[in-house]
């Protein structure tokens, strides 16, 4: 997957982008329903919203694995 966003830099930004409005929008919104437990969960999914927002920015950060060189 990282190669996938290392190649596609517009794709990943427009997911970026649109992960970021919306988890921002869900959060502020679900603020304006404090104390009713809808809001509750609408901050949470917006949370989880801005969390793979973060999750896409760093896919195409990741190194790949390596396996450890054994001695012989």
């Amino acid at each position: 997957m990282e190669n996938f966003m290392k190649n596609h830099t517009p794709m990943r930004m427009a997911l970026i982008a649109i992960f970021f409005v919306v988890g921002l929008a869900l959060v502020i919104g679900g603020w304006a329903l404090s104390g009713v437990m809808a809001g509750l969960l609408i901050q949470l999914l917006g949370t989880v919203l801005l969390l793979t927002a973060l999750f896409v920015y760093n896919a195409a950060y990741k190194e790949p694995r390596h396996r450890p060189v054994q001695k012989k």
